[in-house]
């Protein structure tokens, strides 16, 4: 796994109200070269280990099938997967809660936790911007050919690699390269829970990475049969069952709330999976076990 990475361009950051996708070249080039300085010297396995990964080698074929099967085709495999009515729906979603009650702070920072291509995440970035166009968006991802492929959209987005097990250091090395903040306003991921080896440690760096009134906010698939989905998806899980993913919650946060998204499927070859939102806040300090 302890391969070299190679360079990517990214988009610029902290853009006026309508100019999310028209930021000036110069600035695009400034953080392309840092983007380039960091992943031209970071070795994956190293970082891993420093990050206490409990299974690198399940994250270096995650890594494998990611680069090799899926990078350059993520959005498209999104799109034909859940359908342009089903991602507008999860998009929605996702920026509903992120607008509801606790009300995001002006500069509010966001992070896309298992970001991938960016699929979602520039999607919710530009509905974000268009009510608050001060807000911050951070992407994290294990793969560095998927944060490339984010790096290529439109938006204000700062991606760095990290796992999502431990959020919290991997902002601390992350930090060495880009001005990323300790703690967020609000956290989301989408579709990425299935892919970790330690779901409910997820949880717990959902928490740690939050602000004390933060928000986090999990998409994924409910508990399905599709063994094949190993090999094709490269999962881990085969989805979950609602009031497990709220037994993990609920460890660490004082108010959650699990539901089924209505109407919406994942349709593949026939095959369909239900999805589960899940929402988390914290209105009390709970102690992490």
């Amino acid at each position: 796994m302890g391969h070299r990475l190679g360079k990517a361009a990214v988009a610029g950051s902290n853009p006026a109200r309508g100019s999310y996708a028209n930021k000036p070249m110069q600035d695009r080039v400034k953080i392309s070269t840092s983007l380039e300085k960091y992943l031209k010297n970071l070795q994956l396995e190293q970082l891993f280990r420093k990050l206490g990964a409990s299974n690198p080698e399940i994250l270096a074929k995650e890594i494998e099938h990611f680069t090799t099967k899926e990078a350059e085709k993520r959005d498209k495999i999104v799109i034909n997967y859940f359908g342009e009515n089903g991602v507008n729906q999860i998009v929605s979603t996702i920026t509903k809660i992120l607008f509801a009650s606790p009300k995001l702070p002006a500069k509010a920072k966001v992070l896309d936790v298992g970001a991938g291509s960016g699929f979602f995440t520039a999607k919710i970035a530009e509905k974000l911007h268009a009510e608050f166009p001060t807000v911050s968006l951070y992407a994290m991802d294990l793969t560095p050919a998927m944060l490339l492929s984010l790096a290529k959209k439109k938006g204000n987005i700062t991606p760095f690699i990290g796992i999502a097990e431990n959020i919290e250091s991997s902002i601390k090395e992350a930090k060495k390269f880009f001005n990323i903040p300790y703690k967020f306003d609000a956290i989301f991921s989408t579709l990425m829970l299935h892919h970790s080896t330690q779901p409910e440690k997820v949880f717990k760096s959902l928490k740690q990475a939050l602000k004390s009134k933060g928000k986090a906010i999990v998409v994924d698939l409910c508990e399905h049969g599709f063994e094949e989905f190993k090999t094709e998806m490269g999962d881990v899980h085969l989805g979950f069952k609602p009031e497990n993913i709220y037994k993990m919650a609920r460890k660490y946060f004082s108010e959650v709330k699990v539901e089924k998204l209505p109407e919406i499927c994942c349709e593949c070859s026939g095959r369909s999976a239900r999805i589960f939102v899940a929402t988390m806040q914290n209105h009390i300090k709970i102690r992490l076990l």
